[in-house]
């Protein structure tokens, strides 16, 4: 599998709110492999507190927000928990971003059987996404802390969250471009639908075959 580059010294967790929207991940085994769509991130949503580079406020993606980044940031890949290994990336269209009323969604093509295994035990728990180079607007308040709105950024990746809930937020140094960079990570809880579609291929190849 390609790898994009990726080091990570340290990692910092924090609670981040599940969506308040009832969104659902739907994966769906087919013969052509792992089908997953659902919705990355909520726009236009207040956070619970999140610690960021402007210390703990709450964070609002604005509206628009995403689709300039997947317009700008090149290919974009999918992976796993965040680790270097990618199975699925826009460039080769098995990787599908877009952002409509309700957020970024996303729709993947993953072959991998490692993942698909995943997939097939329940381990799959949500989405998550890794941003930088972030343009924001800190809208300060007499009461409770800070809003940033956050109005521009590079899209690194978006991951699956295997295992763990995926109720957090983080922070981490990588490299890019052979400098280091602050990579941010917000994450969305969601409830996974899975399902198998059967393989009718080889029962119709058959059947062409009597014609």
């Amino acid at each position: 599998m390609p790898e994009y580059q990726k080091t990570t010294p340290f990692m910092v967790l924090f609670l981040y709110p599940e969506t308040e929207r009832g969104d659902t991940m739907k994966i769906e085994k087919r013969a052509d492999g792992l089908h997953i769509t659902g919705y990355v991130n909520v726009t236009g949503k207040l956070s619970r507190p999140v610690v960021t580079p402007h210390g703990k406020v709450i964070e609002m993606i604005e509206e628009r927000a995403f689709d300039s980044a997947i317009k700008k940031s090149g290919d974009i890949a999918m992976t796993v928990d965040h680790c270097p290994t990618a199975y699925a990336h826009t460039n080769d269209g098995t990787l599908k971003l877009s952002e409509d009323a309700i957020g970024l969604r996303a729709d993947v093509l993953i072959t991998d059987e490692s993942v698909i295994d995943m997939a097939r035990k329940g381990k799959i728990k949500g989405w998550s996404f890794g941003m930088y180079n972030v343009v924001d607007e800190l809208e300060q308040r007499v009461d409770g802390l800070p809003i940033r709105h956050v109005k521009d950024f590079m899209l690194d990746h978006v991951t699956l969250v295997k295992d763990k809930i995926p109720c957090y937020s983080a922070t981490s140094i990588e490299y890019r471009a052979d400098n280091l960079t602050d990579i941010e990570s917000r994450a969305i809880d969601v409830m996974p639908e899975y399902s198998e579609k059967p393989d009718y291929s080889e029962f119709i190849e058959r059947l062409e075959k009597i014609k």
